[in-house]
């Protein structure tokens, strides 16, 4: 098959393709062979279980104030 012969959106896909593909060589994942410590796993996937349910989490402005952060 010839480039002329694709449709624009295969020609996105193929390009699109080749992108994460170049990424994927220059920037290797830095997490890569390294583990999760279990509570942390744990809060994970409790916090991907309050997303499913639509369980807002804090404002921004309400971790900064905890934190002490004030804006600037």
């Amino acid at each position: 098959m010839h480039v002329k012969d694709l449709t624009i959106d295969e020609l996105k896909a193929v390009i699109r393709g080749t992108i994460m593909e170049a990424l994927e060589e220059l920037l290797p994942d830095p997490d890569q062979g390294r583990t999760v410590k279990e509570q942390f796993q744990q809060e994970l996937l409790e916090t991907q279980k309050r997303r499913k349910l639509g369980v807002q989490g804090m404002a921004a402005a309400e971790v900064r104030q905890k934190l002490g952060l004030t804006n600037r």
